[in-house]
């Protein structure tokens, strides 16, 4: 397969250290802190790259604790399950994995759940109706994007929802899976089958694609 470059973006979706083994007590996916040498190989095909990262507080409504165990429902509008406390402003969570650019080296960010009220997981809309936009749609198409190669975590949440709501936005999407990684087997497979339902190209990684 051919791609365009000058059509296309990256998109680095949460990949941060609060999603893998280096922070165990947060939201470790196992691998997560491998993804970083084929992330950055998405970006050598690409005119732009954007990243995103969840920003959360300590105190958020969603926060799991002994007798709210994360998975339990929350039912507010913008929140929907429990999790366990992850990726809080100015943690070694939060921060990015070591390889990718500083945030303010992409050429567009966004960083989202900062509310105590919302936890969005497609980093496309601030909330959970996809209503909200964070820009970064607006960003793609004023520069005529047309194809975005996508990688991140996990790839069963975050990851899942941003490549749909591309998808939903008229893009062209490739997910390479050497450049994600998910939670759980069950939920991953489910995710993939979701982005496979709405054309999706899945990858196992960009240079297989490439000698298509």
């Amino acid at each position: 397969m051919k791609i365009n470059k000058n059509t296309s973006a990256a998109f680095d979706i949460d990949a941060q250290k609060g999603f893998t083994p280096l922070c165990p007590d947060e939201l470790p996916v196992p691998e997560g802190d491998n993804i970083v040498e084929e992330l950055n190989k998405n970006a050598n095909y690409a005119a732009y790259r954007v990243g995103s990262k969840d920003a959360h507080n300590p105190k958020a409504l969603w926060v799991a604790s002994e007798k709210k165990p994360q998975f339990s429902q929350v039912g507010k509008p913008n929140v929907d399950i429990r999790w366990n406390s992850h990726c809080n402003v100015g943690t070694k969570g939060f921060e990015l994995l070591d390889g990718l650019p500083d945030p303010l080296d992409y050429d567009y960010f966004v960083w989202k759940g900062i509310e105590n009220n919302t936890h969005p997981y497609g980093a496309c809309y601030h909330d959970l109706n996809n209503e909200k936009t964070t820009g970064v749609i607006e960003f793609l198409n004023a520069r005529k994007i047309d194809t975005i190669i996508a990688g991140g975590l996990a790839t069963d949440y975050c990851v899942g929802n941003t490549v749909l709501q591309l998808v939903a936005a008229g893009f062209k999407v490739i997910l390479n899976l050497k450049a994600c990684r998910g939670i759980a087997a069950e939920t991953v497979n489910n995710a993939l089958d979701k982005m496979k339902s709405k054309g999706v190209i899945i990858t196992d990684n960009i240079d297989k694609l490439l000698k298509e």
